[in-house]
């Protein structure tokens, strides 16, 4: 696996380089530190960042050191969002893993723009690394959030090639929307047809959450030795960040397209767990 780490010499940056040595990278594996000097400074303040950089780059490396997988550096000048980019398509990477800034309050968990702007514009799957996910207690336990889409599919495919440890914990998670979505001070007035209907409706919606499920649990299971399925009806956004909280997930698995441009955009529950999620974030793309 080729793995590119963009640093920026923050805190964040050193939990996403921590995050990743609880990976089984082997010598034929490779990771890429990469840190990107913006090209809009002011000359004497370029030239300052250009002395610090090195360190910025050893500081990543560093911790990378026990992992037996080979490790080089690139240092580029530029607008960090679209530098980090540009050189995961060069490389052609098959992952991008990135820190993301973790502010308590009302505003907590949002992420940083440059974050935001490749989980969204990048084709590469994105791992954002969220605190304190730096450090891993016990065994890696993944929330794979899937809807049977095409796009969900390749994301859990893509988690079967990540070199997790052998005792990584799989939990497969679909969200059905069933019922008639009638507020409750009103069920007085809905005769027994309808609710008949609503049952029916929701009965089938279970049964095809548990071929999608079952879809899922057949790859996985090639790949790991524990997986489990979960089933939740309600909001997706909302149960998928429910599940993880209760779970004590260290990873929330979602899907989305990877298209460059307006068209890049995370879907909406995508957007929305990436940005309100407590735990780390990995967004699978589709070219």
């Amino acid at each position: 696996m080729k793995i590119l780490l963009a640093t920026d010499g923050s805190e964040d940056s050193g939990r996403a380089a921590k995050f990743l040595t609880n990976l089984n990278l082997s010598s034929d594996d490779e990771i890429t530190v990469l840190h990107v000097i913006s090209g809009v400074l002011p000359s004497s303040l370029k030239q300052i960042k250009q002395e610090i950089a090195p360190k910025i780059i050893g500081t990543a490396m560093n911790i990378l050191r026990p992992l037996n997988a080979k490790i080089t550096s690139v240092l580029i000048d530029g607008y960090p969002d679209k530098g980090i980019i540009d050189i995961a398509e060069d490389l052609n990477v098959n992952m991008i893993a990135m820190g993301a800034k973790g502010i308590k309050g009302i505003k907590a968990l949002l992420i940083g723009s440059v974050t935001r702007s490749v989980a969204i514009n990048s084709s590469k799957p994105v791992l954002v690394i969220k605190p304190p996910q730096g450090e891993v207690s016990g065994n890696l336990k993944v929330l794979f959030a899937t809807d049977g889409s095409g796009y969900a599919t390749e994301t859990g495919m893509f988690l079967t090639s990540i070199p997790f440890p052998d005792d990584t914990e799989i939990t497969v998670l679909h969200v059905i929307q069933s019922g008639l979505d009638i507020p409750e001070r009103f069920h007085i007035e809905i005769d027994e047809r309808i609710k008949k209907i609503a049952t029916e409706i929701k009965t089938l919606a279970f049964k095809e959450s548990e071929k999608t499920i079952e879809q899922a649990r057949k790859f996985l299971s090639g790949r790991f030795t524990k997986v489990n399925s979960l089933t939740r009806d309600g909001d997706p956004s909302l149960e998928v960040l429910n599940a993880a909280k209760m779970l004590k997930t260290d990873i929330i698995a979602v899907g989305s397209k990877g298209m460059r441009g307006i068209k890049g955009m995370l879907g909406s529950v995508s957007r929305y767990i990436l940005g309100h999620s407590e735990c780390s974030v990995l967004i699978g793309k589709t070219e």
